[in-house]
């Protein structure tokens, strides 16, 4: 059984750092997609970070320069430092895989983690 497990969310200030991390058990992190979503209250989910396979990264344009997505095989975790954090980071972070490439919607792909707080205060 497939399970991602979100660590290393909390509450900041403006222009802090935060990494958090996603463990995958019973899923090879090799091969496929791995990514990192976002909600806000009242707002849609927003894809983040995506890493494919190849170790190609792609990211939104609200956090390019700021946010790094990388991925450490033999721990089979995803991580996501978060560096120069703003108020309009503040948001449930989820990381999400799967085995057959990269969606632009959460729903998209084949198992999701349970989600993650990050609060920025400003």
């Amino acid at each position: 059984q497939v399970q991602l497990v979100e660590s290393g969310g909390g509450s900041v200030q403006a222009g802090g750092s935060l990494r958090l991390s996603c463990t995958a058990s019973g899923y090879i992190s090799r091969g496929g997609c791995m990514a990192w979503f976002r909600q806000a209250p009242g707002k849609d989910n927003e894809g983040v970070a995506h890493i494919y396979d190849d170790g190609h990264t792609t990211y939104a344009d609200s956090v390019k320069g700021r946010f790094t997505i990388s991925k450490d095989h033999a721990k089979n975790t995803l991580y996501l430092q978060m560096d120069g954090l703003k108020p309009e980071d503040t948001a449930m972070y989820y990381c999400a895989a799967d085995r057959w490439g990269c969606s632009a919607r959460i729903s998209g792909y084949m198992y999701t983690g349970q989600g993650i707080q990050v609060a920025v205060s400003s």
